[in-house]
This record gives structure tokens, sequence and C-alpha cells, in this order.
């Protein structure tokens, strides 16, 4: 379960920035600097993220789970920020409707065969609006760990 590779380290509350490459170079820059990545992972977030988006709208919330080719992944992990303000990013299943998002969900993926898997494991706790909700508000790193074991422990 990709929930077993969550490094508080990679994960932000407050995060504030103004734009996708902001949020790829804080988040993306975390990971290369921590050894989960590859200097290269920042811009393959950037250039993925334009080919395919990922931005997703759950019931009125704004989600992104911006993630790029094993080649640039060192070791497997999951990256979590909440937003002081809105960043726009397009839904995932269109070329130009543009979602407000508040969360993001940074994937590391290292094996290309669990990619789905770990998209399904973040749905399942996205798609809970008690538990995005609570991600939302979190004040701390290890308060947004505590909601992610508490809902997968249910």
């Amino acid at each position: 379960m990709i929930w077993n590779e969550l490094d508080s380290r990679l994960i932000t509350t407050g995060l504030d920035v103004k734009s996708k490459d902001g949020i790829m170079e804080a988040m993306g820059g975390r990971f290369v600097e921590l050894g989960y990545c590859r200097p290269s992972y920042i811009q393959a977030l950037k250039d993925r993220e334009a080919e395919f988006p990922t931005g997703i709208d759950i019931d009125g919330v704004g989600v992104a789970m911006p993630h790029t080719d094993v080649s640039h992944v060192n070791r497997a992990g999951i990256g979590i920020a909440t937003l002081n303000e809105p960043v726009t990013f397009i839904h995932m299943a269109t070329d130009d409707m543009p979602v407000p998002v508040k969360v993001v969900f940074m994937l590391a993926v290292d094996d290309p065969g669990r990619h789905l898997e770990k998209i399904q494991d973040i749905l399942a706790v996205i798609q809970d609006r008690e538990a995005l909700e609570k991600i939302m508000s979190a004040k701390g790193t290890e308060e947004i760990v505590g909601i992610i074991k508490e809902k997968n422990v249910r």
C-alpha cells in the first residue's frame, strides 16, 4: 500500500505558491533533495502535467496528482501539500477545463506496474469527503499522517 511509503518530510501544510510550476519546484525539489528522485524529476513533472493533466474535482474540492515516468525516480514516495490559495490545474479528463486545486498528492513511482494501484490508494482517501476536509484543515504534517493512517485502518 502506498501509505507505507509516507515520509513526513514530503508533507507540507500551507504551501504558499502561485502556479503549477511553483508547486512542481517546491514539492519536486524536496523529492530531489531527499534522494527520492533525480534532478530531472522536476522538469519531467512539468512536461507530463502539460501533456496529461492531473487535476480532479472531488465534490467541489480541487485535487491534483502530479507524477512522471519511473526513469526520474530513485525510490518510491508520496508528497502531500495543502495550498494557502488555490492554483489552477487542468482537469485530467479534458484539455482545457480549469480546476482550482487546494490539495496536491505528488507521486514518485519506481515500479510502473504499481502506478494505477498508487492512484487508486489516493482516490480512496480523497473520495472520502470527511478525510479530504480534515487534510485541507490540518495544521501540520503529523496531523496529515494521522488522518491518512486513520483512514486506512478502517
